[in-house]
């Protein structure tokens, strides 16, 4: 390899590969350089060509560079350095060129990441040299510490405080993506006591460092508590270690703790440096070099207690503990009629409480923010449970977080709680305590996706950062991706601990976001039968139907629980209907009750049973309104995917032809493709790709066990890429096809070179697998199994490939806990959604004295889509819709998730092997 090289007649890139010989040829070929005349070989290489600059590159460097390839380099590179300084070395080519216009706009063309400064480009080739493109000439005559614009860029990821799932994902992600954008990365091991210890605890990352880390919880470069960083001295020591590895920048992930930490760190870099240096332990040149220290926090919790930011890393995976929990023991509790009091994490912080409260269906919960109202509340809580009893539950769950209180700032207990149900009610009562169960076991989807997503933000943040920008904090709001100032997000985050130790819980629970005070009243109202506390005045008081249309999916039942639950709290009346439109136009119809649905929520498919009819297409637009006057439907929700939104349309066009009609219809979007307009997600979605996930890791062990193995799985989807996509990002998969961009030949030649490349660089002595995901509809022609027999033949003695086709597991099993809670949320908007447009009439003739009028509403805004749009609930015409939607696809014209797509690619390392 070449090494800080410049002024010399010219510059040899060894190549381990045959593939990396050829991409190196065309990477310095885009650079302006042309083949010489007189290729040869010799005996100490098997292939070598010779290049130099065009001669159309006048004043530009007349180095020449001769790429070889060099077998036997591959055995010398594996072995690496094994002491810190070597670590820390780079391999650096320093070219002088006319002008970087031109190279910027081919280097961009050619998706080749690289770094730019006033006077040169810097980037790295296919064999991981760096590469200074410079306008200014010998620039190494001067010292290497004078131009710190030259050196490349060095960042460091560390994982701090208790642990949680998804920081692997973090970590693998900065790596990954730092790579690809030219920077250097490191690790420290260990969290702040890696800082302060050095040495080996700094280590240099690459691609193999990180393999495997998506699927495993906790963090695997460690984290552990350090009361030397909390004083200077150990801080000092953190500084030193840093500048000898070359690191100015550092992405932190952990909780508000290790982000002040951090920040303070930061703020006292320029002082803890000058001091190094006045004891000598750094120079003047380095001082220079190291002057400004970038921060940039992830809040990885799984208490989801960090101000900034809507969801913390890990606190999805947290719930789905949980609610594997609730959900076993709910079994037991059936079977005895016990009572299980359940204690959950969060000091300061109610979320995974009521998050699982919603997701299990429990009879109660405790948090800190909202201690019980009442100076009695053991009373209180018994009537609730008492009155569900009276009801015929079998079973009693009742979750209290860890940190929850009476207004008076008493601890409410588990075992209180436990004593008070059997002394007063005498219930078999049990107390399970959850503790560390809650932080371990693989991330879910959603957090390995979030890692990734926000991870990829934060190394972007270090590039852009300034001496002037303030620490930046990487969150989530309204599902994008969002920078928020660091320290203020901390300060913010802290007050709900001050306000929760003053007594001043209205301004604790005013802190938290939109959803959770919505998710809070949700669950108040679809869980506490309040005797007719919140129910509508008598003429107000509605039939509404509900049925499911379409495919089934995860959070159907869990959205018609709660959509009867809180229809009876209202006053209203509820019926099922069955078998979808079919069974609506036999008049299969079944009013429910608040018991008829127990035990709904945690159970997959459809309890009504479902299928794709349409209205006016597959059933008779006629039938369909005389069903709902004979049974005086004043309300009709429906729960399905892409046929339901047709289905809506079909009705509000029928309007004008059919009285009957002239009602509120909603539709609560639910399908694993995720393809309605008007929503952000369906339900469904969440739960197929969690099934996507959990299949691909088992695939994944497989490959990897047996042999170099390469796997293509087929996902559902339908038309969209929505699986592929985000159930790539969570899988690592190294490549998806889905039908946006379709599958063409000279597509499965680029993969194939790909994946040869990748082989041919893997440690020859490991078996790799690795996953390809294909949506179900992208090509009749390249089949999935055809793309297997493809890679296989090509692969030849590099690897093999197999297909698997997940099918409809991705539809079928429990529904994740965010599908849960999403469905209930929705159903109570959908029942909110039909009092809203039959108010007016409803009043109008009771006022007049008239009976109930069949035509409630006209307005084209009562048809609409109860879609998820950041962390609110939209209300979205169904008219408003069709102008954004693809009908011939089945889905909206543009998708929030596109833009996740190159996530792929980048994070895979196509960036020489895939585009040059």
């Amino acid at each position: 390899m070449a090494s800080n090289i410049v002024g010399l007649s010219h510059v040899t890139i060894a190549c381990t590969s045959q593939l990396k010989y050829d991409v190196s040829l065309k990477f310095y070929q885009l650079l302006g350089y042309r083949l010489v005349k007189g290729n040869h070989e010799d005996d100490s290489t098997t292939q070598q060509t010779w290049l130099r600059l065009d001669a159309s590159c006048q004043g530009a460097s007349p180095m020449l560079i001769k790429v070889v390839l060099d077998v036997q380099a591959a055995a010398r590179g594996e072995k690496g350095a094994s002491d810190a300084k070597q670590q820390h070395q780079d391999t650096m080519v320093i070219l002088n060129v006319k002008d970087l216009t031109d190279l910027k706009d081919v280097l961009t063309e050619n998706d080749i990441a690289f770094q730019e400064t006033t006077s040169s480009l810097m980037t790295v080739d296919p064999n991981n040299n760096t590469v200074v493109l410079t306008t200014q000439q010998s620039p190494l005559l001067q010292q290497a510490g004078q131009s710190s614009s030259q050196r490349r860029r060095k960042v460091c990821v560390m994982t701090s405080g208790g642990d949680s799932s998804g920081m692997n994902a973090v970590v693998r992600s900065v790596v990954l993506y730092g790579i690809a954008r030219g920077l250097d990365v490191y690790a420290v091991y260990e969290g702040y006591q890696g800082l302060v210890d050095g040495g080996d605890l700094i280590r240099k990352m690459d691609s193999r460092s990180v393999r495997g880390f998506l699927s495993v919880g906790g963090t695997s470069i460690g984290t552990a508590r350090c009361k030397a960083f909390r004083e200077r001295a150990g801080r000092l020591l953190g500084a030193l270690h840093l500048v000898q590895a070359g690191v100015d920048s550092l992405i932190v992930c952990g909780g508000d703790g290790s982000l002040s930490g951090a920040n303070l760190f930061r703020s006292e870099w320029p002082s803890l440096l000058e001091e190094l240096r006045k004891e000598g332990k750094i120079t003047k040149e380095q001082e220079d070099a190291h002057k400004y220290m970038s921060i940039v926090g992830l809040v990885g919790s799984i208490d989801n207690d960090m101000s900034g930011t809507d969801i913390t890393i890990g606190a999805v995976t947290s719930v789905h503990r949980i609610c594997e929990a609730i959900d076993a023991v709910n079994t037991t509790a059936l079977s005895h009629s016990r009572a299980f009091v359940i204690e959950a994490m969060g000091r300061h912080c109610g979320w995974l409480t009521l998050a699982a409260g919603m997701a299990t269906g429990a009879d109660f919960v405790f948090i800190p923010e909202r201690p019980p109202p009442e100076d009695d509340w053991e009373s209180a809580m018994c009537t609730v449970v008492k009155r569900h009893r009276e009801l015929g539950k079998r079973k009693t769950i009742i979750v209290v977080a860890e940190g929850a209180l009476d207004k008076n700032l008493n601890a409410i207990k588990v075992d209180h709680i436990k004593d008070i149900l059997t002394d007063r009610l005498g219930l078999d009562t049990r107390v399970t305590i959850l503790g560390h169960t809650q932080r371990g076991g693989s991330p879910c989807a959603y957090d390995r996706i979030l890692a990734t997503t926000q991870a990829v933000a934060a190394v972007d943040a270090v590039l852009a950062s300034t001496p002037e920008t303030p620490s930046p904090l990487i969150g989530i709001n309204d599902n994008k991706i969002t920078i928020q100032p660091l320290v203020a997000s901390v300060e913010q985050t802290q007050e709900v601990a001050k306000a929760i130790e003053s007594r001043n819980f209205e301004k604790a629970i005013s802190l938290r976001d939109n959803q959770f005070l919505d998710e809070l009243r949700v669950f108040d109202a679809t869980t506490i039968l309040d005797d007719k506390s919140i129910s509508l005045p008598k003429h107000q008081q509605l039939r509404i139907a509900l049925l499911h249309v379409g495919a089934p999916a995860g959070g159907m039942n869990a959205a018609t629980r709660a959509a009867v639950r809180f229809a009876i709290n209202r006053g209203h009346e509820i019926f099922a209907v069955t078998n979808g439109f079919r069974g609506l136009a036999r008049g299969s119809f079944l009013e429910l009750s608040w018991m008829d649905v127990d035990g709904w929520i945690a159970n997959g498919g459809s309890q009504l049973g479902t299928n794709r009819a349409v209205p006016g297409k597959d059933v008779d637009m006629g039938m369909i309104a005389y069903q709902l006057q004979q049974k005086r439907i004043q309300a009709l929700i429906l729960v399905g995917g892409f046929e339901a939104f047709s289905a809506v349309l079909a009705l509000e066009k029928a309007r004008n032809e059919y009285p009957s009609l002239c009602i509120p219809v909603s539709l609560i979007p639910a399908t694993v493709s995720n393809n309605v307009p008007g929503t952000e997600f369906s339900l469904g979605c969440d739960t197929s790709l969690n099934a996507i996930v959990d299949s691909c890791d088992a695939i994944m062990q497989s490959a990897q066990s047996s042999r170099r193995r390469v796997f293509v799985v087929e996902c559902q989807g339908g038309r969209s890429g929505y699986l592929a996509v985000h159930g790539g990002i969570a899988v690592g998969a190294c490549a998806v096809y889905i039908p946006e961009e379709g599958i063409h030949l000279p597509r499965l030649q680029g993969d194939v070179h790909f994946l040869k490349g990748l082989y041919e660089t893997d440690d020859p002595e490991k078996s790799e697998g690795r996953i390809i995901l294909r949506t179900e509809g992208v090509s009749n022609t390249y089949t999935t199994e055809v793309i297997s027999k493809i890679l296989e033949d090509e692969g030849g003695a590099r690897f093999d490939s197999r297909t698997a086709v997940l099918g409809h597991i991705q539809q079928g099993g429990a529904p994740s806990p965010l599908d849960r809670i999403r469905g209930t949320r929705l159903a109570v908007h959908a029942i909110e959604f039909s009092e809203l447009f039959t108010k007016d009439a409803l009043d109008k003739a009771n006022d007049a004295g008239l009976p109930t009028p069949v035509e409630l509403t006209k307005v084209a805004a009562s048809a609409a889509v109860i879609g998820i749009a950041g962390t609110g609930v939209n209300y979205t015409p169904i008219q408003d819709l069709i102008s954004t939607t693809d009908f011939k696809n089945r889905k909206p014209i543009t998708s929030s998730w596109s833009d996740d797509r190159k996530l792929i690619d980048i994070l895979s390392g196509r960036s020489f092997y895939g585009t040059l």
